[in-house]
C-alpha cells in the first residue's frame, strides 16, 4: 500500500519502521529535515512538504505533537489539503493516459488531540472527499518495535475495514470504538487512569520508604498484589534505578490531562481526581521535571516528604 508518515518523532519514526518491515511503499515528511535522513539513506522517498504527499500516497498517517500541529499540517499553507489540487491534476493526466483510478484518500491521525480539534479536521477533509480515521495509540516506541502496539480507532467503518491490515502491520491490537470522535475520548480516559495510577504508586512508595521498606521490595509486593498491573511491572525496573528518562514526558501527560478535563466539561462529567492530578503535574513541571518521564511524580513527592 502507498502510505506516508508525517511526523518522525520517536513514535512516528517507529511507526514508519514497522511499515517498512511490512513492505509498504513509504513516503515520509518531518518539519525538521534531519529526522528524514536515516530513511532517505535507505531509499525511502522524502516529501518536501505535506502538500506533496498525495502524489505518492493514498494514506497519510500523522503523528504530531498536538492539535495545532495537526491543523497546520492538514489545513495550513503547504498542507495536505493544499496538495489536493495538484494531486487532482496528476489524476486527470493519468486518466487521459488510461491509468487506473485513484484509490480513496484517508488521513489516519495517531496522535493525541482533543475531540473538538479532531472534528474540525474531519470536517475540512470531508469537504475534499478525504476520510479521517482517529487512531490514537497506547504504547511507546519500544512497544511499537516489538509489534505489541494497541491502536484505538474511530471514524468511517468502511475506511477502517479497508485499512485494518495496514494498521495491524503497525500494531496488532486494534479496537474500533465508533464512527466519530470516540477514539479520542478513549485515549484520554486511558491516560487519566495512567496519571492517577502514577500518583497513587508514588504515594505508596514514599510512605513505604519513609517507614524503611526498600523500593525494590515495595514494588515486588505491589506488583504481585491485586492492585498490581502491567504498568506497575513495566515501570518497576526504572523506578528501582531512579531512572526517569522519558518514555512519555510529564509535560505531554499534563497536556493530555487538560484535554481530558475539557472533554469532561463538554460532557458535563466531573473529573475531580483528574483535576487534582493535573495540578500535581503542574508542580512537577514547575520544579523543572517537565521533560522527565511521567513517573516524575515520585521524585516530586519525595522532595515534599523530605526524603531527598
Amino acid at each position: 500500500m502507498r502510505i506516508a508518515v508525517l511526523g518522525l518523532g520517536r513514535m512516528g519514526a517507529a511507526i514508519a519502521e514497522r511499515l517498512l518491515l511490512a513492505d509498504h511503499e513509504l513516503t515520509v515528511w518531518n518539519r525538521s529535515a534531519a529526522a528524514t535522513e536515516p530513511f532517505a539513506a535507505r531509499g525511502v522517498r522524502v516529501a518536501g512538504a505535506p502538500a506533496e504527499i498525495w502524489r505518492h500516497a493514498d494514506v497519510a498517517i500523522t503523528m504530531l505533537a498536538d492539535g495545532p500541529a495537526l491543523e497546520q499540517v492538514v489545513g495550513g499553507e503547504g498542507g495536505l489539503i493544499a496538495g489536493l489540487a495538484d494531486a487532482a491534476g496528476d489524476a486527470a493526466a493519468d486518466a487521459q493516459a488510461d491509468a487506473a483510478p485513484t484509490r480513496a484518500r484517508t488521513v489516519i491521525d495517531m496522535g493525541t488531540v482533543g475531540a473538538d480539534t479532531s472534528a474540525r479536521v474531519a470536517e475540512r477533509l470531508a469537504a475534499h472527499d478525504v476520510a479521517l480515521l482517529r487512531a490514537p495509540v497506547s504504547g511507546n516506541p519500544s512497544v511499537v518495535a516489538a509489534g505489541n502496539l494497541a491502536i484505538v480507532v474511530s471514524g468511517p467503518r468502511d475506511r477502517f475495514d479497508a485499512l485494518a491490515p495496514a494498521l495491524a502491520d503497525i500494531g496488532p491490537h486494534l479496537h474500533y470504538v465508533g464512527a466519530e470522535e470516540q477514539a479520542r475520548v478513549v485515549k484520554l480516559a486511558l491516560n487519566l487512569m495512567l496519571a492517577g495510577t502514577t500518583q497513587l504508586l508514588a504515594e505508596a512508595l514514599v510512605l513505604l520508604e519513609a517507614e524503611g521498606v526498600e523500593r525494590a521490595a515495595a514494588l515486588g509486593v505491589i506488583g504481585g498484589s491485586a492492585v498490581g498491573s502491567p504498568f506497575v511491572r513495566y515501570k518497576s525496573e526504572a523506578l528501582i534505578a531512579d531512572d526517569y528518562a522519558s518514555t512519555f514526558t510529564a509535560e505531554l501527560m499534563r497536556k493530555d490531562l487538560e484535554l481530558a478535563l475539557a472533554a469532561g466539561r463538554a460532557a458535563s462529567v466531573p473529573l475531580p481526581l483528574t483535576a487534582a492530578t493535573t495540578q500535581l503535574y503542574n508542580g512537577a513541571i514547575a520544579q523543572g521535571m517537565g521533560q522527565l518521564d511521567l513517573t516524575a511524580l515520585l521524585p516530586r513527592l519525595r522532595r515534599e516528604a523530605g526524603l531527598d
